[in-house]
């Protein structure tokens, strides 16, 4: 199972990747970290216990900007007094992520990522530069999920880079600042280059709209 010492192992530099898709919304664990519930796909590929094949944990290899775009649903009335009445009812948000030449697949075989995060592949068969999804685990996730799924997201949001313990600044540099449930509202890929027998380039661009 996923635990905050699997996604410290599981980042390359000091903060996680980005993006994780998840079937769950995950738990908050005992040091203050969101932790998706079971397995990573392609940890432990020979195990059938049940929890596997959880979460997919998204690159940062060549990654656009993440793009957020709010939309505040509300009734506006204008009244006989000139002035403007609005009942709020929720904000939502649609989010835009692309990448360029991002390899076809992170791994040339199963990632196999034992229980501190790291995996047997690396690093010669390794194809995105952190280990993270490549082309055809992000279109076999599209693929797979018709309906609502989770995404946690990583970056500076709320008090993330504001503790005033500076012993908590390891907290702040590996937790998930945002979880929302979503849709694909849009996903296409171009085959860029063709490898030879391990992997092609591929660019990839995922819209997704809050539940």
């Amino acid at each position: 199972m996923a635990t905050s010492a699997y996604l410290s192992g599981r980042k390359r530099y000091t903060r996680p990747q980005a993006i994780i898709w998840s079937e769950n919304p995950g738990t908050l664990d005992a040091s203050g970290i969101y932790i998706p519930t079971g397995q990573e796909i392609g940890a432990n590929p020979l195990l059938t216990s049940g929890g596997e094949n959880q979460f997919l944990i998204l690159s940062d290899h060549n990654r656009s900007t993440l793009q957020f775009k709010p939309q505040r649903i509300e009734q506006r009335q204008r009244m006989i007094n000139g002035n403007m009445r609005s009942h709020h009812i929720s904000d939502k948000t649609t989010i835009s992520v692309s990448w360029d030449n991002l390899p076809s697949r992170a791994f040339k075989y199963a990632a196999d990522f034992d229980e501190s995060g790291v995996s047997d592949q690396l690093p010669t068969n390794e194809y995105t530069v952190d280990g993270g999804a490549g082309g055809v685990e992000l279109l076999d996730w599209y693929e797979n999920h018709k309906g609502p799924f989770w995404m946690f997201l990583s970056y500076d949001k709320y008090n993330n880079f504001g503790a005033s313990n500076q012993d908590s600044t390891f907290l702040h540099l590996t937790n998930y600042s945002e979880i929302l449930q979503v849709y694909f509202s849009d996903f296409s890929y171009d085959v860029v280059k063709r490898g030879r027998a391990t992997h092609d380039f591929w660019n990839v661009s995922v819209s997704l709209e809050e539940l």
